[in-house]
């Protein structure tokens, strides 16, 4: 199914309902309603960074909110670019470092960068990727 509006997805989202938590997970939506949703609902962009089918290019608005949340759950995303990656790995957050560092998809170049986190968490990870 289909999202079809920012109001639709909050109330999917604030159901007690499961069916329809998990349409608020997996479901897709246009690219307007995803941009509507991060203008409109801040409260709202940690479980729209959480949907499986979010858009990259929302998650690339979503890697700069000032929600440490917010951008952490992005950099566990699987489908992020090199340059997204590479940016979240210079965030301030530790834990936004660390989601870098534990994403599977992560490029060796970001993990390289990573060996020399200030965060001894971060370091080990990145280092036993790379090894």
């Amino acid at each position: 199914m289909t999202i079809r509006s920012a109001a639709d997805f909050v109330r999917l989202r604030e159901s007690s309902k499961p069916e329809d938590y998990r349409r608020a997970a997996n479901d897709e939506a246009p690219i307007e309603v995803w941009d509507e949703i991060v203008r409109a609902h801040p409260d709202m962009r940690f479980w729209v960074a959480q949907n499986k089918s979010v858009p990259l290019e929302i998650l690339r608005i979503l890697a700069r909110d000032e929600d440490e949340r917010v951008r952490s759950m992005v950099a566990s995303k699987r489908k992020l670019d090199e340059a997204t990656l590479s940016e979240l790995a210079r965030d301030s957050d530790d834990g936004v470092r660390h989601s870098v560092a534990r994403n599977p998809t992560t490029p060796r170049a970001v993990l390289e960068y990573l060996r020399d986190d200030p965060w001894e968490t971060v370091r080990h990870i990145a280092e036993k990727r790379v090894t």
